[in-house]
């Protein structure tokens, strides 16, 4: 490898939007992001998916009027 060319891989600073500081290494020093694991809805469990009509359900209502 060629020497100097590369970027230096130093101690990163990651920020997320809910105040959540995360210790890493990376080619640049500080990031912000928007979501975390800490807050993002699939990890943290608060979103769900509200399935009012079942999917067979409305496969066969769907398809009801083509079966004879």
């Amino acid at each position: 490898m060629k020497s100097d060319i590369h970027p230096k891989y130093e101690e990163a600073t990651i920020t997320c939007a809910c105040g959540k500081v995360i210790q890493t290494r990376s080619t640049k020093k500080e990031m912000t992001v928007n979501t975390c694991s800490s807050c993002h809805p699939y990890f943290t469990g608060a979103k769900t998916m509200v399935d009012t009509e079942g999917r067979v359900d409305s496969f066969k209502k769907r398809y009801a009027k083509f079966a004879k």
